[in-house]
Order: structure tokens, then sequence, then C-alpha cells
């Protein structure tokens, strides 16, 4: 039954490109229906999923491949758990694309849709490969399709540049891979991923553990590897955005556990590598999210940062196998799990709603987004139930989430050696900081673009259509219903990833059927579920107490002299902005922002005939990994390129004389190995 639904699910992949590449583009009516087959097999694949945590794993014997020995796909409950997780949300995401891709504002670019369906199936053949072949193929094809959607108006200077960006980060993850498979394939002399667990401890182990976790973390956006995220997602039109940032991006974090449950203990280094550089990723992340000035790029900067805190809390499980404790190893598993869904889910619903906003609108510029929940309630309701679940707040999955992370962290103390609590300690203190952050960057969105005083008119046509409300609905109510029964979401999560760890140490998370904890007893607890009764009971007692408490005042209305600062107010683009909102961040954290200010007086021929100018005041943010790291290696790139040229002489005994030269080295170095 499994290998029917996985057949029939790729077949609506295929089906799908394939009609766009013959006729998508030609009639409004044909240009949804890639979409459509998307969903359709979204939806095989996660009925595959699901069936597998139910009835376990199999696999699939794909025979013998261009001489690369048999290649696999194996479908066991780690798979089957990201399958459940990413295609659900392939689901919604393809039932948003179907509306969207209707309006005639849509781009109309042959092999969109078809970049869509091939990134779906490429995730769908990543998460069942069963030997590296077979991965690496997917892998590259992924990359492609990111090339493919961030560059689809490449008449555009910034998206062309994106869309380089996208293939050279994912060229770098991939030759990671492919170097650390070789590693492992040289010693035990199989391509099947199963066969890599019997490597022993030492050099070679902990470098291709470094190799593995750097291609699948790059995928992620893991500092310096994060460049593309802010210039790449915004590049992608319409909701395959979501794709690329809720689904995609997301296998590397299948690779992650898949990397962890094949190699076993790292070494010391590694973790605390990943434990702090975890943390500086979500730090940049959202302290960039909360100045931007276009809504896309504060929620791609926001991927950027919760990719951060997915990394510190896999970094948690890495220091309890480091340490050979397999209680902390789940916890820092489970919260790095759960935080994954929350973010999925979050930035799919983010993105889907902003493609609405920036349809209807014309732009996702900031300061002309005033109140534009107003004209779109569909998506501006949706854009708050993602926004407040990535800021952490109840009683949404991401409080849940992070409070786990957070509670991961604090086991510190458990940890023998001092190198590795200190990198724990270090990494739970900067995610504190990215947790308070993040509340004050999301404040400022739905406060002044979705729930402020309205300046733009959106047509409400484009808020989501059938279709695309009922996908935006799906995800912004899983925010939420998916914490109140957080403890089924735990037994499914330790189903799944009983492949890394033992399924009755993630569930020691289960203080009781309904009361949660993080794996380690009478250390502290939480109740989502209870406080999804807890309260509207409060909210309903204080709402009676006020009312009993004031006599029958409460509903009565007294008219009074307002007070307005002896002012009428001042409104339009002189009023308070989001570029004003966030300046307060700018001067804070003014050392991580590389924040530059420069105020010119400026004065025209009339001012200076009436004695008079004006002071034009700027200020801008400076990326720092692009500024110091990317800037300088491209100048000494280009120095050394300019170098090389002069070999270029035109004589043919010269090049005779470069090939000679080469092959002696070659040789030296292959007697010196023997």
């Amino acid at each position: 039954m499994n290998g029917a639904l996985l057949v029939a699910g790729f077949a609506c992949f295929a089906a799908g490109a394939l009609l766009d590449l013959a006729a998508g583009t030609r009639r409004r009516a044909i240009r949804p229906l890639p979409y459509a087959f998307a969903l359709a097999g979204s939806g095989l694949l996660l009925a595959t999923g699901i069936h597998v945590i139910a009835d376990g794993s199999e696999s699939f014997d794909l025979a013998t491949l261009l001489g690369m020995g048999s290649t696999l796909l194996r479908l066991d409950d780690l798979a089957a758990l990201f399958l459940t997780l990413l295609f659900a949300i392939g689901v919604a995401v393809s039932a948003c694309s179907i509306t969207w891709a209707r309006r005639e504002e849509s781009p109309r670019r042959r092999g969109l849709a078809a970049a869509y369906c091939v990134l779906l199936a490429a995730v769908g053949t990543i998460l069942l490969a069963g030997d590296a072949f077979t991965f690496l193929f997917a892998w590259e094809v992924l990359t492609v399709s990111f090339y493919v959607l961030a560059g689809v108006n490449r008449a555009h200077r910034h998206e062309s540049h994106a869309a380089w960006l996208a293939l050279v980060t994912g060229k770098v993850s991939g030759a990671c891979l492919l170097f650390g498979f070789l590693l492992l394939d040289g010693h035990t002399g199989s391509f099947l991923l199963s066969a890599w667990h019997t490597v022993p401890l030492g050099a070679l182990h902990d470098v291709a553990y470094a190799l593995l976790v750097s291609g699948f973390a790059a995928k992620l956006g893991i500092v310096p590897l994060q460049a593309w995220m802010p210039v790449g997602y915004p590049a992608a039109p319409g909701p395959t955005r979501a794709a690329m940032a809720g689904i995609a991006a997301n296998v590397g974090v299948y690779g992650l556990w898949r990397t962890l449950s094949l190699l076993g203990r790292p070494p010391a280094w590694l973790v605390i590598a990943v434990l702090l550089l975890g943390g500086i990723t979500a730090l940049l992340g959202i302290a960039f999210a909360g100045v931007q000035t276009r809504l896309s790029r504060v929620v791609a900067y926001s991927s950027v940062e919760n990719a951060g805190i997915i990394i510190t809390a896999f970094g948690v499980a890495l220091a309890g196998a480091a340490a050979g404790q397999p209680i902390l190893e789940a916890a820092g598993l489970l919260a790095a799990t759960l935080h994954t869904t929350a973010h999925a889910i979050a930035k799919a619903v983010l993105f889907s709603a902003t493609a609405n906003v920036e349809q209807a609108v014309g732009t996702d510029d900031l300061e002309r987004l005033r109140g534009v929940g107003r004209s779109l309630p569909f998506s501006g309701v949706a854009f708050a139930a993602g926004a407040l679940t990535l800021a952490g707040l109840p009683p949404t999955i991401g409080f849940v989430s992070e409070w786990f992370v957070l509670e991961a962290l604090m086991q510190e103390f458990r940890l023998p050696g001092l190198a590795i609590r200190l990198g724990m300690a270090g990494a739970g203190a900067l995610i504190a900081l990215t947790s308070g952050l993040a509340a004050l960057a999301f404040v400022r969105i739905l406060g002044l673009v979705f729930l402020g005083p309205p300046s733009v008119r959106a047509d409400p046509r484009n808020d989501g259509g059938i279709f695309g409300r009922l996908g935006l609905a799906a995800l912004g109510l899983s925010c939420f219903w998916i914490a109140a029964v957080t403890p089924l979401e735990i037994r499914y999560i330790a189903r799944g990833i009983s492949t890394v760890v033992e399924r009755t140490l993630v569930l020691h998370a289960l203080d009781s059927p309904w009361v949660l904890q993080p794996t380690y007893a009478g250390f502290s607890i939480l109740s989502p579920s209870w406080m999804y009764v807890a309260m509207p009971v409060v909210f309903a007692a204080v709402a009676l107490a006020a009312v009993a408490l004031s006599n029958g005042r409460y509903f009565k209305v007294r008219r009074a002299p307002a007070w307005h600062s002896a002012t009428s107010g001042v409104e339009g683009p002189a009023s308070y902005t989001a570029f004003g909102f966030a300046n307060p961040l700018r001067h804070v954290l003014a050392n991580v922002l590389g924040t530059r200010r420069e105020a010119r007086f400026v004065e025209s021929a009339a001012d200076n005939t009436r004695g008079r100018g004006r002071v034009e005041y700027t200020t801008r943010v400076v990326e720092p990994v692009e500024h110091y790291l990317y800037r300088p290696l491209r100048s000494g790139a280009l120095s050394l390129a300019r170098l090389v040229k002069r070999l270029q002489s035109g004589r043919l005994e010269a090049y005779v004389a470069y090939m000679l030269f080469a092959i002696v080295v070659a040789l030296a170095i292959t007697a010196g190995l023997h």
C-alpha cells in the first residue's frame, strides 16, 4: 500500500510539472492545475507518512542505477515523521497557490509551477533516500529548484543576484555532503546510509560528522551561510516562498537528525561550535528582522532566527550524545523537533499571507502597508496567528516549543565538561535575548501594519479566495489546536524519532497525560492543554469581577474633554511609522546591527534666499557577515583571479609545461600516500 501511495504521489508531481511546461501559461483556467496536482501529491505522501507511523517501516529497492550499486528508498519512522509534517504543510501551501495562480497579476512564466512540483518531489526523495547517490541527486535537484524559483524575474538585478546566491549556497552544502559521504563510503565500502553506523570514533568520524552537520545546517541558514535567505525568499513569487521556507529548508533538519542517528557520539568541539553558532544565528536573525523595511524581508530574517533556535536545540542533543546522557539527548531532540513544527507551520502561513498582501497592494513596503489587515481580514488574522507563534506567545505552539528549548538549555549543570557547560550557558543567554526581541519585532508588524489606521486600500478579492482561505485557515488554526493537544503531538514525535533516541526517553516529557516536563522529572512543568481551559475562565472571572465591583458603572458612557498634548495629532507619513518603531532597536543593538547614521544640511537656492534650509538624517544597518567576511573574500578572489589570468599567455609550450607540472605533483602526492 505504501509503495502505491508513493508512486501515485510522485506521479502527481510529475504530471503537474509536465502540464505547466506544456501549457501552464496559455490559459488562465489551466494555470492553477499544476498546483492542484501538487496538492494531490502532497496529500498522498502525507497519508503514506501517517500509515508508516501507525504500522511500521518499509523498504523499496530501486535496483542498480548508473553502476553506483544498490539504490534504496527507505521509509522508516523518522522519514515518516517528516513526511507527515512537511507534506501536511504542502497540502495547505498548494491550496493557497491554486487561488494565487488564477489572478491576473500572478507571474506567467512557464516553469514556475513545474519548479514548485519538482521542489516537492525532491523533498520527498530526500526523506526517502536510503543511499548516498539517491540522496545527493535529490539534494542537487532541490538546489536547482531553489535557483529557478528565486530567479523567476531575472530581468530584475536583485532577483538575479538572489538566484545565484541560493545556487551557490546550495552547491556549498552539496559539496560538504559529498565529501562527508565519500569519507564514510571509503571506510565502509557501501553507499547505503544504514551501513555508516559502523564507522568507529576517530579523526575520520569527526571530520565526516562536521562536514555533514555543515552541509545540512547550511540549508537551514546557519551563520555564515545565511546570506541567501533575506534575498532569496523575497525574490520567489507568491506562496512558493512558503514552500521554500516552510517545507524545503527543513530537509536540513531531517539531515541533522539522520546524521545523529547514524554517527552517534560527536566530538566535543563540534558540540560547542553548533551551540554557539546556533545562538549567534538566532540573535542576528531576529535583530535584523526587527529593523527591516519590507514585510517579506522581516519574515525571511525570522527564518534565520528560527533556524538558529532549532540548531541550538540540536546542539543540546549533541551534548547529550557526547556526554553519554540519552535523557539529555532526548530533551534536546524533542525541543528541536517541536520548534521545527512550530517554525514550519508559522513560516508557511506568514509567507502565504504576505503573498496576498503584496498582490493586493502592489508592494510590501512597511511604510505603505498601514492598516492593511482591515482590508484583508482573512490574511491579517492568519498573519497574526503566525506572528504570535514565532513571537513565542501563549497559547500557540511557538510558546510550547520555545519553553522546551529553554528548559533543555537549562540542563547544562548535568554535563561533566566545563567547556560544553559554558557553551550551553552562552547559547541559552543568546536564545533568551532572541525570544524577547522576537516579541518586539512582531508587535511592530501587527500593530502598525495589520492593526494600524488604514493608509492604503487593498482589493478584498485578493484575500485568499476559497482554496487560499482554506489553506490559510488550516495553517493558522494549527498554530493553536496543536498546542492544545501537545501531549498527543509528543507521542507522535516520540514514535518518529525512535530511530535516534529511545521512545520511552522522549515520553518522559509527559509528567501526566496532560502535563509536560523537559524529560527530567521534578524540574518544571507546563500544561498548554489546561491553559486553554484556564485562560477563558480567568478572563471571564476578571470581567465578572470588574462588572460587580463597578456598581453598574462599567457599561455607562462617561464623556469628558480629551487630552491631546496641545495638538490635533499627526497623520500621514509624519505619523509614527514602522521605521520609527525600530529606532530604539537600532540604537540598543548598534554593535550587532552595525548602525550607521548621517546628518546633512540641505539648502536649495530658494532656501538660500530666505536664509533657511533643512537637515536630512539617514540611518542604515550593515550585515556583519556580508560586510566583514564575504566582501573581503570577494576582493581577495578577484585579486587572485587577476594574478592567475597572467598565466594565460597564449603560448602552447607554456600550457604543456603547466600540464607536466600538474602530473608531476599528482605523482609525488600519490607516491607519498603509498
